[in-house]
């Protein structure tokens, strides 16, 4: 089971830059446009499978995994903690540093290093694996986030606030979001 622990604090694109992108002049409707950009942020990471901005997610599977392990959408940007859960219930943490970390690869993954391995214990029977990562780009790099996601964030701003009659998301923002598009296999 994926789980979002800690969404974004902050989006791709401002207000700011949401209004200029959209030529709004007034403040009348930045209480729809604020929620836009967090449904439009949110709707361009799960079609390109990438997390764009810090989030904390924890992965909990029932065995433990086959290494290496994929961690979420890219891109990787730490390993907050690994825990294991014995046939009590007890907690006993992984040491991370007993892992490489690869950041490069789409999505990341983790696996031991050479000598490591799992602590011989009994696991409980269901959720015995809990590992905490961080996705995204820092706050502080938001540079690194392609113009074409934030101009398709702004397309779909518009579409939600202009209250387009109409379920369907304009194609402008398909085709700005799928250069990048990461199909999981």
């Amino acid at each position: 089971m994926l789980k979002l622990i800690t969404p974004p604090s902050t989006e791709p694109i401002t207000l700011a830059e949401a209004k200029t992108a959209i030529d709004e002049l007034t403040t009348d409707r930045d209480s729809k446009i604020t929620p836009a950009i967090k449904a439009a942020r949110e709707e361009a990471e799960n079609y390109q499978n990438r997390r764009y901005v810090t989030q904390t997610w924890e992965l909990t599977l029932d065995y433990l995994p086959v290494l290496p392990l994929e961690l979420g959408d890219p891109p990787l940007q730490s390993v907050e903690y690994i825990k294991l859960y014995d046939a009590d219930g007890n907690e006993v943490t992984v040491d991370v540093a007993d892992f490489i970390v690869d950041k490069d690869s789409e999505p990341g993954r983790i696996c031991f290093k050479k000598g490591k391995a799992w602590p011989a214990i009994e696991l409980r029977e269901i959720a015995c694996f809990k590992v905490q990562f961080k996705l995204g780009v820092l706050p502080s790099e938001l540079s690194k986030i392609p113009e074409r996601v934030k101009q398709a964030i702004a397309v779909f701003v518009k579409y939600k606030v202009d209250g387009v009659e109409t379920d369907q998301i304009p194609s402008a923002f398909y085709n700005l979001l799928g250069t990048d598009r990461r199909i999981p296999v």
